[in-house]
């Protein structure tokens, strides 16, 4: 190998670190903004308790209205 060639495959080697490292850089920043993103969404402690016993019976609710709905189109009537 001549040091011309040496000099290329080196700068490529250098070009490709640095590729590298700004490509993990951004990774970790969108992981970042992706963790803040679900802290922001996550309920307040107070309400934590409540919320999930009361979102659990109208999700419950629902589902029985449902049912209910899909029964009756089964069976040809009409609501």
């Amino acid at each position: 190998m001549t040091q011309v060639d040496l000099l290329i495959a080196a700068s490529g080697l250098v070009a490709l670190v640095i590729l590298a490292g700004a490509a993990l850089y951004g990774w970790t920043q969108w992981l970042a903004l992706k963790r803040r993103e679900l802290d922001l969404r996550r309920p307040l402690p107070e309400f934590e308790n409540g919320s999930r016993e009361g979102m659990a019976r109208i999700e419950i609710a629902d589902l029985k209205e449902r049912i209910r709905k899909l029964e009756a189109i089964a069976s040809g009537v009409d609501l």
